[in-house]
């Protein structure tokens, strides 16, 4: 054999062994981790559901603590409540979902949880974009769609496929929200800021009608002075006649 023919017998199997080397690798790390999301039997308008999340760990130097779910829409976060977990863990509601959070699972340990959903939405599928967070910082996204990650498992979100409605399942009415804020009602008895105060200032000004009772009043307490006066004359003459008639009439007699 020539020594040409030789070295490119041995680059071959070269590259045959990196090739065997590099696909044990790429099997033996953690990419093949996830978080999946399961319930048996599920179907659309379905109520009381419990859904089962698995989340597999990505870290050899670190626990699990928490797990964020975003949830699909038709499902409220005041809708999930809490089913079983890690000891110590707790659900707690947020804007677009919840967490279900405690203290870190042993190094090396997946994470089971599960939850109980008041009703599903009426859809073929639910996606369940998850956060997984751990005692390190770390933070792993599941929640790249099937089709922008290219069919591969990359971080793909978990996804939920349901079955078709039960004949005659209807949505149930929405659970009502754990802390309404009531608005101010436009009837309330706190008056606006540019209402007129209810009761008048005691400086206000007199209105017209004030003015024309009060002239009034004046005008008739100063015409009742001469009238007494006139009345008070003539009562003296009247009686001063009679007496002058009276005494002419005795002195005649």
């Amino acid at each position: 054999m020539s020594t040409s023919v030789r070295v490119r017998a041995v680059r071959r199997c070269a590259g045959v062994v990196a090739a065997a080397i590099a696909a044990t690798l790429v099997l033996a790390t953690p990419a093949s981790a996830h978080v999946e999301v399961g319930s048996e039997g599920a179907r659309a308008l379905a109520e009381n559901v419990t859904l089962n999340f698995d989340a597999a760990t990505e870290s050899d130097a670190a626990g699990i603590t928490k797990l964020e779910v975003f949830l699909p829409k038709g499902i409220a976060p005041a809708d999930v409540t809490y089913g079983k977990g890690p000891a110590g863990w707790k659900l707690a509601p947020t804007d677009k979902g919840f967490t279900v959070s405690g203290p870190p699972v042993a190094v090396g340990t997946d994470v089971a949880v599960s939850v109980v959903v008041r009703q599903l939405p009426d859809a073929k599928s639910l996606v369940f974009k998850t956060l997984q967070t751990y005692d390190d910082g770390r933070v792993d996204r599941w929640i790249e769609l099937e089709e922008s990650s290219g069919g591969g498992h990359g971080h793909s979100a978990p996804v939920l496929k349901l079955q078709a409605a039960a004949p005659g399942a209807e949505p149930v009415a929405p659970t009502p929200s754990a802390s309404p804020t009531p608005s101010a009602s436009p009837t309330s008895a706190t008056p606006s800021p540019s209402a007129p105060p209810a009761t008048e200032p005691a400086d206000a000004k007199p209105t017209a009608s004030d003015q024309a009772t009060a002239t009034a009043e004046e005008d008739g307490s100063s015409s009742a002075l001469p009238i007494g006066i006139a009345v008070a004359v003539l009562a003296l003459a009247g009686g001063g006649l009679w007496w002058f008639l009276k005494s002419r009439r005795t002195g005649t007699a």
